[in-house]
């Protein structure tokens, strides 16, 4: 069957969404009685105060009720009636998001001294039904979080288990992320950052965000990091509006790391400017919210500056490269090609951001509910050359940093447009009967600008002091940039039906979802020179490396990929008793690709010890089952001691990029050559690429032209530099998560709360690349017949030489990873909040999958025997320990006309893990990444000289990792930096006047970000490894045929502060108009 026809008879049979059926609203339910017996046909009416919105339940034939589907906040007013009783009634109740609050009544028999009944005091924590680990971020902790960025990765510092957009010790792509049920990942994968430049909404939109880590609720899903859902602000009866401005400039931050003066500095600024409305269309009916931001941040791309004497000093920036050579470079590309390299002293850049947000919702009746909301954000970010390259081979350090250093106009800038849209509308039937029903839209795309002329990317190499090979001097159109975009949009649609029946609450759910992403991807595309030394690109001697990619007839084709994911799922919550409740659930989804590709059938002929790679043929339709089972238990009820828990299966999505590698790399639209300098053949193209006068050919089709390079495609296709596949039993990624949590609400004078919680993750089907074109290693020679017995790669470990690799997304069931938390939240006086939170996070994995491409993603897993063989290595994305902290408050005084607002972060962790590997390739895998052996003793290994030894031993001995793992394989990623300890202050006064009914507000704000640095340069400090070593301590020497010879890089630490201005004090100063 012809996969469209595939798609439309899923849309026409399905007409629901997947994505994840994400939860926007709240709830309440419970059971009203007398001192006897429940009460059947009791009225329940809860108003939702600011807005006047009505929602009204009657209870059943066990006294119990439940209203769905309610507006997020409050506060609310509950009032509940039965003939015969006085009313009960209780007021400033607030809802968090995506949770159903318990909320019990007993009535008392009416009388003339008792007319009503009010029930006033602090809301109990624990009186939602919660099972899993989530995190509710109110709208106190948005206003009140210190923050500069003002994006969704501030918010998310008050989940113990986020490290950045990163959850739990997973990479932050397998989070789903949505505003209002609208999908906004990043579904592309580039990296982990948000849609938008990572801030793909204003924070002055938003209400509330929830961050679940193992919701054992089926409704969400397409995640196994972290699920976090944000909800907008909506309207209200009374008409509010405000006007802000943040500003930053180069004079409000610190300038000195300790003792050391960082120098002039650079210009730059931060200014952000915005207003919001809401209010009421018709009173108690229909309401709406508008808000525009923008955002112009003018600064330098880097702080990286050459040297007057080609010595490097990482302290302060300067690279070993030098401003003669840097000059010379500059002065040859102008005068022999007319190209304009840009400055290598100022590196104009920065940020604008642009975004729009609007709501209405609309109360139609009081069975039905409506909303829409539309959301759009436009972002261009600078950055700088990207540090490393995949072909012709990786460099084995960074164009710009201590060894090396390029041009302005060889940096790029991301362009991101992002726009959602969401329609939902919650209904009910009858008593017991809900319906939500939600449609949403979002197109993303992403594109890239640099300020050069079209023209090849050069890199020169030059040894360094220990004589390794490393970049120099780079220029040119950044590598990366030409032709190279993405454009994703998805089409989904939830339907959640809702039954309750006596003490069992119901709820099945279809869902469909319609994904495509289409990207052009052309590294290399203006043709790519690598040069040894900086004489032999002045004299013209032929590059030792050249680079092309290049499209057929002359065309820029991007690649597709189109799927369609629907879900069908059913779960019972069933209180078992009034104190007990279980939920269980099963979900079933369905991924079926429904674009067509082509064969390369040059490619599929390639036979990879009996395995090919057929760039036509997507993942086979697979058919993933979830089940989940969650509890909480109320021990004593009431509501002192609850513990919770639940197991179940999370599916998640694989990045896009990953997918969409097989046919971009296919060789169907576009083809890739790779020449170095190690065969007769690859030394005969690399001499062709000279005009007659000893220039460097820069014309794309002249370099086409003198390769004798195919411009048509042919029937049979042709084999590319690199080859990227997909296995036809790949499936989405898959967990198996198992947590247990304990919430103790401690007696004393206020409210003061203990919360301990764990998780256990297992991967079932984790990903990972592996390359089809590299033989299996059990004939092949060791290093030594010692106790560092890695493989030794042959001459002949691949099978073809028509290709550098065949690198296949393919699954693996190894991984692991546990977290464990302890939490202590407190409201010792009104108005203030306390929080406390220790996290522990261990996380193992086969892969990171730590780049975009499919080479690059294999190569850069640290290793002991090569990336096809890697064990399992901690995860990248792990900060194995974390103490949180936060303080907000409001102090008002002069009968509330002025109050004064705090909010106190406070963060303690390592913010940097490291890999020990080799500086070199040991096992002639044609990759350094080689985790190093760690000798147990002296007799061990030989080191080519005894000062060398000596420093090692030293440095050894005063490393806690490594004199903690002699005799064993370094692990990845288990370097971890000094703690670092900041903390973030934002301080708002507020003054007031009141005319009439309206209140009229100025706000001055002031965020300062690391704080403590401001008293002391000393303090709240990141250290990074040294950079002559950034974990790579040795280097081996090939030259001795006999022994093996060590050389160390000459430090003796491991760390030391980082100089960047970053790590210093950064104050923001805000004013504010509110009305109302």
């Amino acid at each position: 069957m012809n996969k469209i026809t595939v798609l439309i008879s899923s849309i026409l049979l399905t007409f629901h969404t997947f994505s994840y059926a994400q939860v926007t609203t709240s709830g309440i339910s419970g059971r009203v009685s007398d001192e006897t017996e429940n009460l059947i046909g009791a009225f329940i009416k809860a108003v939702h105060t600011p807005s006047g919105t009505s929602y009204s339940a009657i209870t059943n034939t066990e006294g119990r009720y439940t209203i769905q589907g309610m507006r997020t906040g409050g506060p609310y007013r509950i009032e509940i009636n039965y003939l015969g009783y006085a009313e009960y009634r209780k007021e400033q109740i607030l809802l968090p998001l995506g949770e159903t609050l318990v909320l019990n009544a007993r009535l008392n028999k009416a009388s003339r001294e008792l007319g009503e009944v009010t029930v006033s005091g602090t809301q109990p924590k624990f009186t939602t039904e919660k099972t899993g680990i989530t995190t509710h971020i109110s709208p106190q902790e948005i206003a009140l979080l210190p923050s500069i960025n003002r994006g969704i990765a501030d918010l998310t510092r008050l989940s113990p288990y986020a490290s950045g957009m990163n959850f739990g010790g997973r990479d932050g792509r397998s989070n789903t992320f949505t505003i209002d049920g609208a999908h906004l990942n990043n579904n592309f994968g580039l990296n982990s950052d948000l849609p938008g430049g990572g801030n793909p909404i204003s924070l002055e939109a938003l209400e509330e965000v929830q961050i679940n880590i193992a919701p054992f609720d089926v409704r969400q899903a397409n995640f196994i990091g972290a699920s976090i859902n944000a909800i907008t602000k909506s309207g209200t009866n009374t008409l509010k509006a405000s006007a802000y401005s943040y500003i930053y400039n180069q004079n409000m931050r610190g300038n000195r790391i300790g003792d050391a003066d960082l120098g002039a500095r650079d210009a730059e600024s931060k200014n952000s400017y915005g207003f919001t409305l809401g209010g009421p269309v018709i009173k108690d009916k229909l309401f709406f919210f508008v808000n525009a931001e923008y955002e112009n941040s003018p600064g330098q791309i880097t702080q990286w500056r050459a040297s007057k004497d080609g010595q490097a000093d990482a302290t302060h920036l300067i690279s070993r490269t030098t401003e003669a050579d840097m000059n010379e470079f500059s002065r040859i590309l102008y005068e022999r090609y007319n190209y304009k390299t840009g400055s290598y002293s100022n590196f104009p850049g920065g940020l604008t951001d642009l975004k729009i947000a609007g709501r209405l919702d609309w109360n139609i009746n009081a069975q039905n509910r409506f909303s829409f909301r539309y959301n759009q954000v436009k972002n261009e970010n600078w950055m700088g050359t990207n540090p490393n390259t995949a072909e012709p081979a990786p460099l084995s350090g960074n164009r710009i940093s201590q060894d090396a250093l390029s041009f302005f106009n060889s940096c790029y800038a991301t362009v991101n447009t992002v726009k959602t849209a969401t329609v939902e509308l919650n209904s009910r039937a009858t008593n017991n009967i809900f319906n939500q029903l939600l449609l949403t839209y979002t197109h993303i795309n992403q594109g890239r600008d640099t300020r050069s002329e079209p023209f090849p990317f050069i890199d020169i190499l030059q040894a360094d002091e220990q004589g390794n090979i490393k970049p120099y001097m780079s220029a040119g159109y950044e590598l990366f940039t030409w032709n190279t975009a993405t454009t994703n949009q998805v089409v989904n649609a939830v339907d959640n039906y809702t039954f309750y029946s006596g003490n069992h609450k119901l709820t099945a759910g279809l869902s469909f979802e319609y994904q495509t992403a289409s990207t052009s991807y052309m590294s290399n595309g203006l043709g790519y020179y690598r040069f040894s030394s900086f004489d032999d690109f002045k004299t013209g001697a032929a590059p030792e490396a050249f680079a092309l990619c290049y499209g057929y007839d002359d065309v820029k084709q991007a690649g597709v990929v189109s799927f369609v994911q629907s879900a069908a799922y059913l779960q019972d919550e069933w209180n078992l008793w009034d104190n007990l409740s279980l939920t269980a659930g099963l979900r079933f989804d369905h991924t079926n690709f429904v674009n067509d590709i082509l064969r390369n059938q040059a490619i599929y002929d390639l036979d990879f010890g009996g395995k090919h790679v057929d760039t036509s043929v997507w993942p086979e339709t697979t058919v993933q089952i979830s089940p989940r089972i969650g509890f909480s238990y109320n021990v004593f009820q009431n509501q002192r001691l609850t513990i919770r828990g639940g197991s179940g299966i999370f599916t998640g999505r694989t990045p896009l990029v990953y997918l969409a590698n097989m046919p971009v790399s296919a060789g169907m639209y576009q083809n890739l050559v790779v020449y170095q300098n190690k065969t007769a053949e690859d030394r005969f193209n690399l001499n062709q690429l000279h005009t007659a006068d000893g220039k460097l050919i820069t014309n794309v089709h002249e370099m086409i032209s003198a390769l004798s390079l195919p411009t048509q495609i042919s029937q049979q296709g042709s084999v590319p530099g690199a080859v990227a596949g997909v296995d036809s039993h790949f499936k989405m990624p898959q967990v198996w998560k198992t947590a247990l949590g304990i919430d103790y609400a401690v007696p004393s004078t206020f409210p003061l709360t203990l919360s301990v919680e764990g998780t256990y993750l297992k991967d079932i089907n984790a990903i990972r690349m592996v390359n089809y074109n590299m033989k299996e290693p059990w004939t092949w020679e060791h290093l030594n017949s010692g106790p560092d017995n890695r493989w030794i790669y042959p001459s002949d470990a691949s099978y073809r030489n028509e290709t550098k690799g065949a690198y296949v997304l393919t699954n693996t069931h190894q991984g692991w990873g546990y977290t464990g938390n302890i939490t202590i939240r407190s409201t010792p006086a009104k108005d203030l909040n306390l929080m406390l939170a220790y996290t522990h996070t261990e996380s193992r994995e086969i892969s990171g999958m730590p780049s975009s491409t499919a080479s690059s993603a294999w190569s850069k897993v640290p290793s002991v025997n090569g990336p096809n063989f890697s064990r399992l290595e901690r995860s990248q994305y792990v900060t194995p320990d974390k103490l949180i902290g936060s303080l907000m408050v409001r102090i008002p005084y002069l009968k509330n006309r002025l109050s004064t607002d705090i909010g106190l972060f406070y963060a303690g962790h390592s913010p940097y893990s490291y890999s020990y590997i080799y500086s070199n390739d040991i096992n002639n895998d044609g990759i350094t990444n080689d985790l190093i052996y760690i000798p147990k003793n002296k007799n061990e290994i030989d080191f080519k000289t005894t000062q060398d030894a000596n420093l090692f031993w030293h440095f050894l001995e005063n490393d806690r990792y490594l004199s903690r793992h002699k005799g064993q394989y370094a692990e990845a990623f288990a370097v971890n930096a000094p703690w670092m300890h900041r903390f973030d202050l934002k301080i708002v006064q507020n003054f007031s006047i009141k005319s009439g009914n309206n209140t009229n507000t100025l706000q001055v704000s002031v965020d300062i970000l690391n704080a403590g640095n401001l008293l002391n340069s000393t303090w709240g400090l990141s250290q990074q490894m040294l950079t002559p070593a950034n974990g790579k301590i040795l280097t081996y020497n090939k030259d001795d045929k006999t022994y093996s010879f060590f050389s160390q890089n000459k430090i003796d630490r491991a760390f030391a502060n980082d100089q960047d201005v970053a790590q210093t004090w950064k104050l923001q100063v805000g004013v504010r108009y509110i009305f109302n």
